[in-house]
C-alpha cells in the first residue's frame, strides 16, 4: 500500500527514497536524481463516523466503511529532462468497503427512547447488542422480561431482510411473531426511531400472551386469568431462498400485564393482581434504580433496585435488570387506538414500609408516596 501501515500520513519524498516511483525515460536516474514535496494520507471511518485503525477487524454490523485517500498540492523534480518540474494539485478520493461473512443480527431494538445513561451493552438509538448466538446461553439476550403487545426490531447486516421468512414460535402460551413493516408514523409510537429512518422497513418482533380483558380491568374482583409457563426460551429463525439463515433466541422469565387506564388507590390496586393470579411487582422487577442515590429515594427496609445498578434514582438500560430497563417507557409502543388497553408509564409497587412509605416507578425512575394519592399498575408472574 502507498501508505505505510504503521503511519497515516507519508511524504512524497520518503516514498521515493524508499524506492516506490518508476522512471520510464531515465530522467531521474542517479543519487538524488528525484525529488517531491507533497504528502499522502489515508484515513478509514465505520458507518457512524468512529476512526477505525487499520490493524482492526472487519465487522459487518459496522459496514459500510470508508476510505479516504488524499494528497496534497506539490510537485515532482528529476535531475534531467525538459522541462524537468511538474506540479501538482491536492486530491481526494473516497472508497467503500463491505465486508462480508454471512447473515448476522446486529442489535436488537426496543424504545431507546428515555435511556438515562449509556450502558456498555447498548448503543444509542440501534438497540442492545447480541450477548450470545449459542442456545446455551439465550438467556442472556434482550428480553428476559415480556407483556402483550410488546415489541423489537431485528438490525440485520449481510443478507436482504426483506427476503427472510419467518415463523411464529409459541413457547407456555406466548407467541413471538416476526414481521416485515413500516415502522408506526403517529406522533408518540416508535419515537425512538429517527425520522428519516422512518420510512424504512424493518424486521420487527411483536409478543402476545395473556392479557387482562376490558371486564377484568374495571373489576375489582376479576376472574382469574392464565399464567403462562415461565421460563420459556424462543428461537427465531429466518431463511432465504438462496439457503441464507438468520437466527435469534431469548429466554423470557417473567410475564407483565396491566389494569389499562384504571387509575387507582394502592391499596385498591395490589389486591387486583392477586386475583388475577399474578403479583404486584416488587421494585427490582422494574428498576435497576439505586436507593441511597439521592434523598428522593432513601434506603428503607431493604427496598432497592435491581442489579448491576444504575447508582442514581433512575434506570440504567440493562438486559435482565427489570421490565423499565429492558422496555425503556412502554407507553410508547402503543397507538391512540389502543391507549386505553395498553401499559401506562408508571405503576405501583408491592414495596412499602411500616410507616406507610409506598414505592412506585415511572419510566424506571422512583418515587415515594403515602397512599393518599392514584395510580396505575403493572403485575407479574412469577
Amino acid at each position: 500500500m502507498v501508505v505505510p501501515l504503521s503511519v497515516n500520513t507519508v511524504s512524497l519524498n520518503d516514498l521515493i527514497t524508499q524506492g516506490n516511483w518508476g522512471d520510464d525515460d531515465g530522467d531521474g536516474q542517479g543519487t538524488n536524481g528525484v525529488t517531491a514535496m507533497g504528502s499522502v494520507s489515508v484515513s478509514f471511518t465505520d458507518a457512524d463516523n468512529n476512526t477505525v485503525s487499520r490493524s482492526d477487524a472487519l465487522d459487518i454490523c459496522k459496514a459500510p466503511y470508508k476510505m479516504t485517500l488524499s494528497s496534497t498540492g506539490g510537485d515532482l523534480q528529476t535531475k534531467y529532462g525538459l522541462p524537468n518540474t511538474r506540479n501538482f494539485s491536492s486530491q481526494t478520493v473516497t472508497y467503500y468497503i463491505n465486508p462480508y461473512s454471512g447473515p448476522r443480527i446486529c442489535f436488537v431494538r426496543p424504545s431507546t427512547h428515555s435511556s438515562s445513561f449509556e450502558p456498555s451493552g447498548m448503543v444509542p438509538d440501534k438497540g442492545f447488542l447480541v450477548q450470545s448466538t449459542s442456545s446455551s446461553s439465550y438467556g442472556l439476550n434482550f428480553p428476559t422480561t415480556g407483556g402483550d403487545g410488546l415489541y423489537f426490531d431485528l438490525l440485520i447486516a449481510g443478507v436482504d431482510a426483506s427476503q427472510l421468512t419467518w415463523s411464529s414460535v409459541s413457547r407456555g402460551g406466548i407467541t413471538a411473531t416476526v414481521s416485515w413493516r413500516l415502522p408506526k408514523q403517529g406522533g408518540e409510537e416508535d419515537a425512538w426511531i429517527h425520522d428519516e429512518d422512518r420510512s424504512s422497513y424493518v424486521t420487527r418482533v411483536t409478543l402476545t400472551g395473556p392479557r387482562a380483558s376490558d371486564a377484568q380491568m374495571q373489576s375489582d374482583n376479576p376472574s382469574p386469568l392464565t399464567v403462562p409457563s415461565l421460563p420459556q426460551t424462543f428461537e427465531l429463525v429466518g431463511r432465504d431462498s438462496s439457503g441464507n439463515e438468520v437466527k435469534y433466541g431469548f429466554v423470557l422469565r417473567q410475564w407483565f400485564v396491566h389494569r389499562g387506564n384504571k387509575w387507582d388507590y394502592w391499596s385498591n390496586q395490589i389486591p387486583w393482581c392477586g386475583r388475577l393470579g399474578y403479583r404486584a411487582p416488587k421494585m427490582k422487577d422494574l428498576t435497576n434504580a439505586k436507593c441511597g442515590s439521592d434523598d428522593r429515594f432513601p434506603c428503607y427496609d431493604g427496598i432497592d433496585g435491581a442489579t448491576p445498578s444504575s447508582n442514581t434514582r433512575y434506570h440504567t438500560s440493562y438486559i435482565g435488570a427489570g421490565f423499565f430497563t429492558e422496555w425503556d417507557d412502554v407507553e410508547l409502543y402503543f397507538d391512540e387506538m389502543n391507549y386505553e388497553m395498553s401499559f401506562r408509564s408508571s405503576t405501583w409497587t408491592s414495596d412499602a414500609t411500616d410507616n406507610d412509605v409506598i414505592f412506585s416507578v415511572s419510566r424506571g425512575t422512583v418515587f415515594l408516596d403515602d397512599g393518599s394519592h392514584r395510580n396505575y399498575i403493572y403485575c407479574t408472574t412469577p
